[in-house]
């Protein structure tokens, strides 16, 4: 009786399963890794992020957001989280931790938003977390994607803060083919790579700032879905991993203005197997990827690394792969990737996001419907 009803409890609840594997030892090629699995029972978790001291927020699509505690306690969902869609590839999507944080306790939200008539986009809000850590308080949007549709898939939705306290947002175009074309359309949200104060506001040095023809927010276009974004710690630049169709997936460092082409060209081809547009793989005036992946490797979340705890991963980037089931480990020389390695590739799980934590320890996200995990690569092993 008491069995039936804790399955009730986490059927109805989404509370996690608490039990994990046992720790072990993965081979890479800088040395050994100590694998973990610090959460599991999570329902499709989609993005997280580390809290100043070490605890780790993390998303839920079909709308939940939860903290992971160092000590490994996983809370109850936070109340006070907006209303999301979660249909096909929408719901709770990113979350990012606000610089300072450690004086205004800011989360940012990044999810598809439901509008009354039906149709949804991406949105971006900001909210407190309460001093006890169990709800969003004041919670403010401050960006809405548009035009708006009723589709269920590209959200793009990653988050992510450039040194001078603006903000970036990756737009997905929304996937099917006539709404695709807004990619290019400097008057669209669709498939764009947007710049804001952190008030939703456009920055006065923002590429397409005085043009009657351009949205001002607007930094870079002619993007498909990308699902991955990070500042480069030297640079300052901003990096977005992106997917293509079928193949054709992308590494991109988007310049402001820079137009990266879709859906006029591609390294991929159609799902179908036709030819994107003319079948070009690049064109005069639109920008070239930094890397491609094909087969695709349906790239997620992406981080630098620059911590002691690896000596040969500084400098790396790590990208998350869905399809590849892997942490990549890109060796890089300036703008070019120089070499690639596939970490926990054995796990056989879908690794939809990546973070490194203030010790260095590396966390990855398995995206699974009902036993989503963040695993934990240490050092030794």
């Amino acid at each position: 009786m008491v069995l039936t009803l804790v399955a009730l409890l986490v059927l109805l609840l989404g509370v996690p399963e608490i039990s994990r594997p046992r720790p072990r030892t993965v081979n890479t090629e800088k040395g050994p890794v100590l694998l973990s699995v610090v959460a599991r029972g999570l329902a499709q978790p989609w993005g997280m992020d580390i809290l100043p001291d070490g605890a780790i927020v993390v998303t839920e699509k079909p709308g939940r957001l939860r903290i992971l505690d160092r000590d490994g306690t996983l809370s109850a969902p936070l109340a006070g989280v907006p209303p999301v869609v979660d249909a096909g590839q929408g719901g709770l999507l990113d979350v990012t931790v606000d610089p300072a944080f450690a004086r205004n306790r800011l989360l940012w939200l990044a999810y598809s938003e439901p509008a009354s008539d039906g149709a949804n986009s991406t949105a971006v809000a900001r909210a407190r977390l309460s001093t006890d850590g169990t709800t969003l308080e004041g919670v403010k949007v401050i960006f809405r994607q548009l035009p708006r549709y009723p589709g269920r898939l590209h959200f793009g939705a990653r988050v992510v803060f450039a040194r001078d306290g603006t903000v970036f947002v990756t737009l997905g175009e929304r996937f099917r083919d006539s709404w695709r074309e807004q990619a290019q359309n400097l008057r669209s949200h669709l498939g764009k790579v947007v710049r804001l104060q952190p008030d939703g506001t456009a920055p006065d040095d923002n590429p397409f700032v005085g043009r009657d023809d351009a949205l001002p927010e607007l930094w870079s276009y002619g993007h498909r879905n990308v699902q991955g974004a990070a500042i480069h710690p030297e640079t300052g630049k901003l990096w977005i991993s992106e997917h293509g169709p079928r193949g054709g997936d992308e590494l991109n460092v988007p310049k402001p203005g820079g137009n990266y082409g879709w859906p006029l060209v591609s390294h991929g081809v159609e799902y179908s197997g036709r030819p994107v547009g003319r079948g070009n793989r690049s064109a005069p005036g639109l920008e070239d990827p930094v890397a491609t992946w094909t087969p695709a490797i349906a790239p997620g979340g992406i981080a630098f690394y620059t911590d002691k705890a690896f000596p040969g991963w500084q400098g790396n980037l790590l990208v998350a792969g869905l399809r590849a089931r892997a942490v990549l480990r890109l060796e890089l020389d300036g703008e070019s990737v120089m070499h690639e390695e596939r970490l926990i590739a054995d796990e056989g799980r879908r690794i939809r996001d990546v973070a490194v934590g203030p010790d260095g320890v590396v966390y990855a996200l398995t995206d699974d419907v009902r036993d989503g995990r963040i695993l934990r690569l240490a050092p030794g092993g």
